[in-house]
């Protein structure tokens, strides 16, 4: 890996001195983003994304299939090109849900590596959420004395429950606490695939069947909900709730009216509550037929909308936050500020001992 600049002042040190890559292999999507830094973060240089249905199958069958493993290795084969196109020198690749549950996950990734030159790692629930966090700093609210953030994926959804104190000195001037996650095994993939396998894409929902995707969430939900207390401190105020998923910026995305998806209108707004709960009445109406219509969800979202909806709904009832601030972005650029971070460390001593005062505690 290239040192290109390192130990050069100015900018042409730490974070300075590199192009970053990140993908983030999940349940349903295959993403890759490449960047570089810049004086207020960072500026993206290419970005891709594909949705492979890795976890096809996953949760009955306990394997990655075959044509879910040819699906992402063609656009794994994409990432590779662009990551080398890019001249990148620092990088790092995750894989979650569906690689953690699949018995055959070490192969795959062999096979991929062997392949791609792309080296990933499974990376544990806690990691996932630690990840999700660091990408959505900038979006916390200096008023707010908690953080639920919630990162609903293909495979498992995820909950951080974070502290929050305003802080001089560290990243985004706060100091956050990582009190306590939870990973429930239901994602917009694994849910379809448990509750509307067989479910005619021309017809609404049978009565009910919403209201049960919606009532098992919840019933997961509600043990970490009791050891923390959260409920208690979301009706004493101060709790700030970010929703960082495809199913929460599609929905912001449909409730702004918006008839393209925008990354720029749409990152960084909020939804209120009652609007989740009205659209996601409205929609759970719906056919996969008609779903694909709507703008800003068509084919590739439609057939997984309603397990979406249901699980952010479920959140929501659960947790009864005014507003949702909407966050699109995640993983891969949660990676990138560690990269970026870890290039500073080993530029400037400096900076090596403010990183060592980590603002997430675990």
């Amino acid at each position: 890996m290239s040192e290109a600049g390192t130990g050069v002042g100015g900018w042409r040190c730490g974070r300075f001195a590199h192009t970053f890559a990140s993908i983030d292999l999940g349940t349903n999507n295959c993403r890759l983003l490449v960047a570089r830094a810049s004086a207020t973060g960072f500026d993206v240089l290419d970005s891709y994304s594909r949705p492979v249905r890795l976890g096809e199958g996953v949760a009955s069958q306990q394997v990655l299939c075959s044509g879910a493993i040819e699906r992402t290795m063609e656009a794994l084969d994409a990432c590779a090109n662009k990551i080398q196109k890019a001249g990148v020198t620092r990088s790092r690749h995750i894989a979650t849900e569906a690689c953690r549950r699949a018995l055959n996950s070490a192969d795959f990734l062999a096979r991929v590596q062997q392949r791609t030159g792309l080296a990933f790692q499974i990376i544990s629930p806690r990691e996932e959420a630690r990840l999700a966090l660091a990408s959505c700093e900038s979006l916390i609210d200096r008023q707010s004395t908690h953080v639920l953030l919630v990162d609903i994926g293909g495979g498992s959804t995820e909950v951080v429950w974070v502290s929050v104190r305003p802080r001089e000195a560290g990243a985004c001037g706060l100091d956050l606490s990582i009190l306590d996650t939870i990973s429930i095994p239901w994602g917009v993939v694994t849910l379809t695939e448990a509750r509307l396998a067989g479910q005619s894409k021309c017809q609404p929902l049978a009565a009910g069947i919403y209201e049960q995707m919606v009532a098992q969430i919840k019933d997961a939900l509600a043990p970490f909900c009791r050891g923390n207390g959260v409920g208690g401190r979301v009706a004493a105020g101060g709790v700030q709730m970010i929703g960082a998923s495809g199913t929460v910026t599609t929905m912001a995305a449909y409730g702004m009216g918006l008839k393209r998806y925008h990354r720029a209108t749409v990152d960084g707004t909020s939804i209120d509550r009652d609007t989740i709960l009205r659209i996601g009445g409205h929609l759970a109406r719906m056919s996969v037929e008609e779903l694909s219509g709507l703008p800003c969800i068509g084919w590739e979202r439609a057939e997984l909308a309603l397990a979406g909806g249901a699980i952010l709904e479920a959140v929501c009832r659960q947790w009864p936050v005014q507003r949702v601030v909407v966050a699109d972005r995640g993983l891969r650029e949660g990676v990138l500020v560690d990269l970026m971070r870890e290039a500073d460390r080993e530029c400037d001593p400096l900076t090596r001992r403010v990183e060592e005062t980590t603002p997430f505690t675990v």
